[in-house]
């Protein structure tokens, strides 16, 4: 089991789901902990209990990373305290938008890319410098198996987004490896989280199989264990392995055209 002792972890999207999930396994692992994510009194609930837990230091930003300038402003922030440098980048926050492209206005879509896209990027480029000085950095960008596969209905920007950041992945461990900064981009599938809850879609999750949807602790666990082994993408679970694989196995016009008809299927069943 990696050693985090002495590490500083800044994880986004950390009050809930995998981010809150990140927060408790790295703290386990002795690191020290940046939680950050809109809501205030959960952050500071959680940070109480895995400091009480874990005898680690945790410092908490609330902030909306919708706003185009929200690493700039958290990285500023943590200027303020010299102790804390980030060995540790788990980029999590993020959200849905159900429905179709112009079921939307453009500044919805626009929060939406300064939230999936740009945050990442930017806390990437702002953390990367340090860890490259240092010798020693782990990426963690939480993707999605939906970007994996071809785009379907609905959720028009959401696999659009996360295959960027597969892709932003993949080069990152190209580029900084041999530096000992090592990315990953996590691509679960469905996972017991709050995500379905903030965007409506709860009643459709609970109607698939239980096999389909995992539980959020191996999910996490397994990213920890793929950073460290250098895996660059790493997909959790049987199922969510076999869905990749079939929809790179068949021909493109194929994948999409199965992508087209289950998303339908889908959205009709809500």
């Amino acid at each position: 089991m990696a050693d985090y002792r002495g590490k500083w972890a800044l994880i986004t999207g950390a009050s809930a789901g995998i981010g809150a999930c990140f927060a408790e396994q790295l703290a386990a692992k002795g690191a020290n902990l940046v939680l950050t994510a809109r809501r205030d009194d959960r952050l500071t609930a959680l940070a109480e209990k895995l400091s009480a837990a874990y005898r680690i230091d945790v410092h908490v930003e609330a902030i909306d990373f919708a706003d185009p300038d929200a690493a700039e402003t958290l990285m500023a922030r943590l200027a303020a305290h010299p102790q804390i440098t980030i060995d540790i980048l788990i980029n999590n926050a993020g959200f849905g938008l159900t429905g179709d492209y112009l079921d939307h206005d453009w500044p919805d879509h626009r929060a939406f890319i300064n939230l999936m896209i740009t945050h990442y990027c930017g806390l990437t480029h702002l953390c990367l410098p340090g860890m490259v000085e240092r010798g020693f950095g782990r990426i963690i960008q939480v993707a999605s198996v939906a970007g994996l596969v071809p785009g379907g209905r609905g959720h028009t920007l959401y696999g659009a987004s996360k295959g960027f950041l597969i892709s932003f992945a993949q080069s990152l461990a190209a580029e900084y490896e041999d530096r000992h900064v090592y990315t990953t981009a996590l691509c679960p599938g469905f996972t017991y989280t709050e995500f379905h809850d903030v965007n409506e879609t709860r009643h459709l999750i609970a109607k698939l199989p239980r096999t389909m949807v995992m539980p959020v602790e191996p999910v996490v666990e397994g990213a920890l264990q793929a950073v460290e082994r250098r895996h660059v993408v790493y997909v959790p679970g049987s199922v969510n392995k076999a869905l990749v694989w079939v929809a790179k196995a068949l021909p493109r016009p194929w994948a999409a055209a199965l992508m087209r008809a289950n998303s339908a299927r889908v959205r009709n069943a809500g």
